[in-house]
């Protein structure tokens, strides 16, 4: 039965996990005395593992049908125009279900039906995808959830789901030359909102977001504190439990946005190179399930996955670091969070699921998946 059950299973992507969740556990364990931050994500780890593995010895191939696609984009688009009425406002964005102790974002499982529906509409016009009119159609999938997004307003996770499309656009073979063209409109656009529209609160709120560092008494302190952090691990850190940046609440967040930072000042140099090499090696192999991918849809449901993981890779340990804006994007199955742990995990199993019968679909089934039909 354990033959049975493990016998499709990617080890080296599963494991490579492994080190990453290790190390928000041991960053939470070593600061949390009252909170119990580590308890909760250790219960969050083990549900999404447990999904996981449902998922991943199941047959996802039903994902292809457009019906199914297109409920899941209806509603993922519902939580978020619900969520702008009934949410619950944390830190100046209404992003949250909340329902007693637990919290729910919508937007962590709504970037899953974002990759889903860009991955069905990629993969039905791959021929005739160079033509401009894709283009635009596709970008209206990933634009109406970013400007719901955008009112919450949550900056960071409208740039990763904005990333989405691009990244997905790039390999599905649109032409460059169009997205070029469309990345002028959106700057000229910009440009005129700037100098037209945005209020001065606004236009501080934006050169806050890209340049915290600039205020380090205000808006920059969570940036100038992680800096401080990072910086102060050296090589091998200070070691466990003696990291003072988080243990004296110097540095704030340090469950969530800079758990990074947290980690770092502990374990150094060395323990920040391991979580960095495990997503390198979660990343490799995500990229090698979408070469393998028996039809383009698996292929750009993968190549959406990295992107996502990514994303918030780049953005997080970015902003810890003190190269990037800081905002409310959480380090994939390492910071605190229900929402985005479950998130992570139901896209992992479906890539797992998907690993089961790669390159063995038959060619009608290729074909019927073209005409809307699989």
């Amino acid at each position: 039965m354990i033959r049975k059950l493990s016998g499709s299973i990617d080890w080296i992507l599963f494991l490579s996990i492994i080190p990453i969740i290790l190390g928000g556990l041991a960053t939470m364990t070593s600061f949390d005395s009252t909170t119990g931050y580590m308890t909760k994500q250790l219960l969050w780890i083990l549900l999404g593992c447990v999904i996981m593995f449902l998922i991943a010895k199941s047959d996802v191939r039903f994902l292809r049908n457009s019906k199914y696609v297109a409920m899941a984009y209806a509603f993922s688009v519902l939580l978020l125009v619900l969520v702008l009425f009934f949410g619950k406002t944390i830190k100046g964005s209404r992003s949250w279900f909340s329902f007693g102790e637990f919290s729910l974002q919508p937007i962590d499982t709504v970037k899953l039906f974002i990759i889903l529906v860009l991955a069905k509409y990629f993969s039905r016009r791959h021929v005739e995808i160079a033509q401009i009119k894709h283009l635009f159609i596709s970008s209206l999938y990933a634009l109406v959830p970013v400007g719901l997004v955008l009112l919450q307003p949550d900056f960071g996770s409208a740039v990763i789901a904005g990333s989405l499309w691009l990244g997905m656009a790039l390999v599905s073979g649109i032409s460059k030359k169009h997205i070029a063209i469309v990345f002028s409109i959106g700057i000229v656009v910009f440009s005129i909102t700037w100098f037209t529209v945005f209020k001065p609160y606004q236009k501080a709120r934006i050169i806050n977001f890209i340049n915290p560092t600039a205020d380090i008494r205000g808006s920059g302190y969570n940036a100038y504190q992680s800096m401080i952090a990072v910086g102060s691990g050296g090589i091998l850190g200070k070691g466990f439990g003696y990291g003072t940046q988080s243990r004296l609440n110097f540095l704030p967040e340090n469950q969530t946005d800079f758990v990074f930072a947290a980690f770092a000042e502990e374990w150094g140099f060395l323990g920040a190179l391991i979580i960095i090499i495990s997503f390198g090696v979660f990343l490799w192999r995500i990229i090698l399930h979408a070469r393998r991918g028996a039809t383009n849809f698996e292929t750009l449901f993968c190549i959406g996955y990295a992107v996502l993981i990514f994303g918030h890779v780049m953005v997080n340990i970015g902003m810890n670091i003190g190269i990037m804006p800081v905002t409310g994007i959480p380090l994939p199955f390492m910071s605190y969070g229900g929402s985005h742990i479950i998130g992570e995990f139901i896209g992992l199993g479906i890539i797992l699921s998907m690993s089961s019968y790669e390159r063995s679909i038959h060619p009608e089934d290729v074909h019927n998946e073209f005409l809307g039909y699989a």
